[in-house]
């Protein structure tokens, strides 16, 4: 028996020793393994992002949820400890040779090397971006997470909801103190910003704490758990009830109190170019999202250029559907007199057009004919559908079933465009009403990796007007299937590969392979009708139309009312839905751009190898290799494309 113990006592030392060997380096040190330092990198972000961790749930189903009752760090000290872990991760991976990794670790190294450090390029701008803005301040996302990622399965689950809510008020209070450090640096968001986050407060606060969703939901949750006793329900009950009128009420309290505070600093001018070392943010900006090397200029041109093809391929549609379309301004394409004569960002402003000559108004010239836009033509054929959907609640019921049925119908014909196909399935909700209005119209959530919830694509019902039903399809394919829903489900049930190129994001090639996804459903005939081909057009042009209005007004210096025209006039959007995605670029510059900027790389891409292979050219084979290797930075997508080339017979020409 000692004998036994004497080795027992061994072995225990042994893997102590092991442990200290391996484990201590991974975890403070240089790993031993580049395989061992993706996977520290990896659980960094996770450990320090307790509600993304939640989102994916990667350790749920290992009985782990230590991270379930909290929420993230939104202190400035925080952001300052994560920008130095980004530097001190490069430096690391920069330290393991190359010729000593695989071909597949090489080809990870990259990519991480290439998010890494443009990540530790943007740390002088860590923050200019607003964490209090309509579109995802925090205001809205943390209510939405509680409400659509906390999942409440069980009486812990529950309590974790609870305790959640508790901390709301140090997440509140981190932001204003980290909006008044920004304030103090001269970085202070515009005042229609102010405006609308201040609108969403008083949305919050409508009702009363009794009235919450926050309570609504929680209650609907728990009534649902079959385990959990009478008494603990209303116990659990009385805890939430006390946590959101005690901590999450005063906290929203308090961000109302300091609304005008902010809105006292706020300024007029909309454009990055106002703030500290603007240009240089946006220009950053545009590196980060597209993954390009494109600048303002060249943005804001090949937006141009794109809106007048796609306009011509609008006009032919148009004409042939008997719509009158002869006397539509063949100029809307490109912007008014008052664009082009802002001064680009960082120049000095144009100077004053000189004074008019008195003598020469003594005859007004005749008013000019009022000559209608193409997007004054396509409000007007989408004013009239076939199909109307109700303002009410059997109104928005019916477009979440019509979305439905499309993703449904996709999902049947999907081996067509691809042949590898996701386990996760997709579902469409509407988005939050709490936060309809200032968000886009529509937006994609990838399932946990736990498979505990499908994907869900959820549609803006804040207006069944909006709603136009020859484009329904092409925004469902956008979100769902063959878009988001499948690029992210493939890219999450990856094996082989090291975790963080399951998630790692990517703006360029994830809404780059979306919009691509509008395109082939089309090619492959997904739509039924021309018009149904027009919506799909549509929702092009309102991409390329965002890389003209990016650009304008964040690097040409456009007022926020420019903008808004020259979307109304090009895309046919209706101006409560222009409005609210204009306000979107302003407060995320770049972003926009990245959609556009992908498809085309896509196209470009398989047209490259249609060239190349002629008759043994196979679509889904192309689409196949761009999903094959999740998310990338565009240049390495190109490399991708350009190594299977070389592997692949080039035709059957002597």
């Amino acid at each position: 028996m000692r004998r036994i113990l004497r080795g027992a006592a061994v072995l225990f030392v042994l893997a102590l020793a092991a442990l200290a060997v391996f484990a201590i380096p991974t975890i403070w040190g240089r790993p031993w393994s580049i395989e061992h330092f993706y996977t520290r990198v990896f659980a960094e972000t996770l450990w320090e992002h307790p509600m993304l961790l939640s989102q994916l749930r990667v350790l749920e189903p290992y009985g782990i949820r230590w991270h379930d009752d909290e929420l993230d760090d939104f202190s400035v000290a925080f952001a300052e400890r994560e920008a130095e872990r980004v530097r001190k991760n490069l430096r690391t991976l920069r330290e393991y040779p190359l010729d000593e990794q695989s071909e597949e670790q090489r080809f990870s190294t990259r990519v991480l090397a290439w998010y890494l450090q443009v990540l530790a390029d943007g740390a002088e701008f860590q923050f200019h971006p607003f964490p209090l803005n309509q579109f995802d301040g925090i205001q809205t996302t943390i209510p939405d997470f509680l409400l659509n990622v906390h999942q409440i399965r069980d009486a812990r689950g529950a309590r974790d909801y609870v305790t959640r809510l508790e901390k709301t008020g140090v997440a509140i209070d981190q932001v204003i103190a980290a909006m008044r450090f920004r304030m103090e640096r001269g970085i202070v968001p515009p005042r229609v910003i102010v405006e609308r986050v201040g609108a969403d407060v008083e949305r919050f606060l409508a009702g009363g704490p009794e009235a919450s969703p926050l309570l609504t939901h929680f209650g609907e949750q728990v009534a649902k758990l079959d385990a959990v006793s009478d008494q603990e329900r209303g116990q659990l009950l009385g805890a939430a009830r006390r946590a959101v009128g005690e901590v999450v009420w005063p906290a929203w309290e308090r961000l109302r109190g300091f609304v005008p505070e902010l809105a006292a600093k706020a300024h007029e001018e909309v454009g990055a170019w106002a703030l500290p070392e603007g240009s240089l943010y946006y220009g950053w900006a545009l590196r980060y999202h597209t993954t390009t090397n494109l600048g303002a200029d060249a943005i804001h041109e090949l937006g141009l250029r794109e809106v007048e093809r796609i306009h011509g391929e609008m006009r032919a549609i148009l004409a042939a559907e008997g719509f009158a379309v002869a006397e539509v301004a063949t100029e809307a394409v490109a912007p008014p007199p008052a664009f082009t004569e802002a001064a680009p960002a960082g120049g000095e402003p144009a100077a004053p057009a000189p004074a008019p000559d008195p003598a020469a108004q003594a005859a007004p010239a005749p008013a000019p004919a009022v000559v209608p836009s193409l997007g004054d033509v396509l409000r007007a054929v989408q004013a009239n559908p076939p199909v109307r959907y109700g303002d009410d609640e059997a109104g928005r019921q019916r477009i979440l079933a019509d979305y439905q049925a499309i993703v449904d119908e996709a999902q049947r014909r999907l081996p067509e465009l691809v042949t590898r196909l996701p386990r996760a399935p997709v579902r469409v909700e509407r988005v939050p009403a709490f936060k309809e209005s200032g968000a886009a119209g529509a937006y994609y959530m990838p399932a946990p990796l736990d498979g505990s919830k499908p994907g869900v694509f959820y549609a803006n019902l804040r207006s069944p007007a909006e709603v136009v039903p020859f484009s329904m399809r092409t925004l469902a394919y956008h979100e769902a299937i063959p878009g988001h829903h499948l690029q992210i489900a493939l890219a999450q049930e990856m094996g082989g590969v090291p975790f963080f190129r399951r998630v790692i994001p990517f703006t360029a090639f994830i809404e780059g392979w979306a919009l691509y996804a509008e395109r082939i459903a089309g090619e492959a005939g997904w739509h039924p009708t021309p018009m149904d081909r027009l919506g799909q057009l549509v929702a092009e042009v309102f991409r390329a139309a965002r890389l003209v209005v990016d650009a304008g007004l964040h690097a040409r210096r456009w007022t926020r009312e420019q903008a808004i025209d020259y979307m109304l006039r090009n895309t046919g959007m209706p101006e409560t839905e222009v409005e609210a995605e204009v306000e979107r670029y302003i407060v995320l510059p770049g972003q926009a751009t990245a959609y556009k900027v992908g498809q085309m790389k896509i196209l470009e891409l398989r047209e490259r190898a249609r060239e190349a292979l002629g008759p043994r050219f196979d679509a889904k084979a192309f689409n196949d290799l761009v999903l094959s290797r999740g998310a990338l930075p565009l240049e390495l997508l190109e490399e991708v494309v350009g190594e299977w080339l070389v592997r692949q017979p080039t035709s059957d020409r002597p």
